[in-house]
């Protein structure tokens, strides 16, 4: 079973929606319980950083999610991913939960529009399960004003706006992010979470 993560501050629903159509087992869940007996978790968000960990705090879940990332699958989606990462600095600096290392701040990309909003294409840089089956064309939906901001050996693909923007990050481990929604990014998207399931032991 998947379990993803409702602690108030996600696009919950579009991807359980996706992970419903793919066949897998999967529950909407603020139960820490549900967290410790899934095969995997899904960190969603949608906002800003620092009220998302706050919120996240709230939920009494941090502690869990840490523990549970030593062990099982994590995937954070758009400001999921960014919440794996040590620090983010919109508005104000926040701890993230610190099992990337590396930071998220401000896309810098003069002359380019911000948010950075529509379909780019990923481009691979280390291997990584998660793109098993994928093409050297692949192209996957983005919203988002913040980065991540991280060695080179974390990103698996990225996206060019102009410069290097990582969108999909891992810590050679269990924990992966996706900066692209990819519960909105057609047959790539649900290949990405398909394979994301396929880590279920």
């Amino acid at each position: 079973m998947i379990a993803i993560i409702d602690y108030g501050a996600g696009n919950i629903f579009s991807v359980k929606n996706a992970l419903d159509y793919l066949g897998f087992e999967n529950k909407l869940t603020s139960d820490k319980n549900d967290l410790i007996n899934a095969d995997a978790l899904i960190l969603p968000g949608v906002g800003a950083f620092p009220e998302a960990m706050k919120m996240l705090g709230n939920s009494g879940l941090i502690g869990v999610i840490k523990e549970e990332a030593k062990k099982k699958p994590l995937l954070g989606i758009c400001l999921g991913m960014q919440m794996l990462f040590e620090k983010g600095y919109e508005f104000e600096e926040t701890d993230g939960l610190g099992l990337i290392g590396g930071k998220v701040d401000k896309i810098v990309a003069p002359g380019y529009i911000i948010p950075h909003m529509g379909w780019n294409k990923l481009e691979k840089l280390n291997d990584c399960p998660l793109m098993d089956g994928l093409g050297d064309n692949e192209y996957v939906y983005f919203v988002h004003s913040f980065q991540a901001y991280c060695d080179d050996a974390n990103i698996a693909a990225y996206c060019e706006y102009p410069d290097k923007v990582p969108a999909l990050v891992t810590d050679g481990r269990f924990v992966y992010g996706a900066q692209f929604h990819p519960e909105k990014s057609g047959s790539t998207g649900l290949q990405i979470l398909k394979n994301f399931g396929g880590l279920i032991k």
